[in-house]
């Protein structure tokens, strides 16, 4: 029996020593360690004189490992242990996520204590095959009239919400939550003002909301590494639930502080600066994060992803801005010129578009939102010229269309912040519009 014992025990592979190594030097928020070959990606305990410090190997040069710390740096010396966490990886998931808040990490944040869940998935996954995606053929309801008629937006759709700060980006977040229909919501909440986690969680987000969402919270004052994995983690959280058949929508604020948040990471471990200050890496992993929403195979449901994209003085050029603008489904730009007017949301329709609007509407639609778009862009066009009085009535049938059905298409556009319009209600609505414009 012994013997048996000894050669079943010779079968199980042992485990790999990983040697602990200390700290040789800290700038910045990068710390260097030497001793210790970790994979990058890992995680490891650095022993300091106010207690340990969690942080992860994100580089290494020769028998350099660089590591970047998951939360502030405080009381390392010269000589700090770097010592290999052993614990189990990956991601917790499972349906006892619903209701909850949690970090980059999966660790919960709500004080409810600890999230207990049998499956764990990896951070990030191989990027889907596109041939075994569903294609896009349904219209998604957001609850939002302008979106809902002008931009539809279909299930599965990745779709940017670009605006400068204070414009009202997160509000229209807030108002799809509310007003999409979907299985589950997993909200991204990435290197935003700290105050805003729980504005959105007990002010934007209902009762009935919250028992289906899921919050991932990295705000501002976090390390550049939790940001980092905020967006990865959320991501990683909705295909989670999409795999088990299910419809989520997706809210990532914001795709911009995930690429500073790179950014800042590779910069500290040297790798050189390309556009604007940006490493070649940002424009890597953009893709990479935006091509794992979507729909699924067959036997799974779809990720419905929404993307905020700060833009630098409202500069739609801005490198991010541009790179997102050629990766994503469609934009949705707001408009300071309208948020300034009390124009709410403050959608521009003009600069607004939805790649997927021709496969999930009817010509009748597709007709109708066009001719207001047309409408609307003629008066944009000759606004400052009818402002000052310039314009004599009668001289353009067409721009004369436009000053009487610009309160119209206005009244149109506009609406509550806690107001939900159906899309039925909101394609009726602009099909009556639309019909009294005339033919284009």
């Amino acid at each position: 029996m012994l013997d048996e014992i000894k050669a079943l025990r010779s079968q199980i592979p042992e485990p790999p020593t990983v040697a602990a190594g200390k700290l040789v030097r800290g700038i910045g928020l990068t710390l260097e360690a030497v001793g210790c070959q970790l994979p990058v990606g890992s995680q490891c305990l650095v022993q300091t004189i106010d207690g340990a410090i969690e942080a992860e190997v994100v580089g290494f040069a020769e028998n350099i490992t660089y590591l970047m710390p998951t939360e502030a740096v405080r009381g390392i010396v010269p000589g700090s242990r770097v010592q290999p966490l052993n614990r189990e990886q990956g991601l917790p998931v499972g349906m006892e996520l619903l209701g909850r808040v949690v970090d980059g990490n999966g660790v919960p944040l709500d004080g409810l204590g600890p999230i207990k869940t049998e499956k764990r998935v990896p951070f990030t996954r191989p990027a889907m095959n596109p041939l075994i995606r569903k294609p896009i053929t349904t219209p998604l309801d957001v609850g939002v009239r302008a979106i809902n008629a002008m931009i539809t937006v279909g299930s599965g759709q990745r779709m940017g919400l670009f605006a400068g700060s204070g414009v009202g980006k997160s509000v229209l977040l807030g108002m799809m939550t509310r007003g999409t229909v979907a299985d589950v919501v997993v909200v991204g909440l990435v290197g935003e003002r700290g105050r805003e986690v729980k504005e959105f969680i007990h002010d934007i987000l209902g009762d009935e909301e919250r028992q289906k969402s899921v919050v991932v919270a990295a705000p501002a004052d976090t390390s550049p590494l939790m940001r980092l994995k905020g967006c990865e983690t959320a991501v990683s959280i909705a295909e989670y639930f999409r795999d088990q058949g299910m419809n989520v929508l997706l809210l990532i604020d914001s795709l911009t502080r995930y690429a500073m948040a790179q950014r800042e990471i590779a910069l500290a471990v040297g790798e050189p600066p390309a556009t604007k200050g940006y490493p070649p890496s940002v424009f890597a992993r953009l893709p990479a994060l935006v091509e794992r929403a979507g729909n699924g195979a067959e036997n799974q449901g779809s990720i419905t992803a929404f993307y905020t994209v700060l833009t630098e003085g409202d500069d739609l050029q801005d490198p991010i801005a541009d790179s997102a603008r050629a990766i994503l489904d469609g934009h949705i730009v707001l408009s300071r010129r309208l948020a300034e007017s009390g124009h709410y949301p403050a959608i521009d329709i003009e600069a607004s578009i939805s790649r997927v609007m021709p496969m999930v509407v009817s010509d009748e639609h597709l007709q109708g939102s066009r001719r207001i778009r047309q409408v609307y862009s003629t008066y944009q066009q000759n606004r400052d010229l009818i402002s000052i009085g310039a314009y004599n009535k009668g001289t353009d049938p067409r721009i004369d269309l436009s000053i009487a059905a610009e309160p119209a298409i206005n009244a149109f556009l506009q609406q509550g912040m806690k107001q939900v319009i159906p899309y039925d209600e909101s394609l009726e609505a602009m099909v009556k519009l639309a019909t009294g414009l005339g033919p284009g």
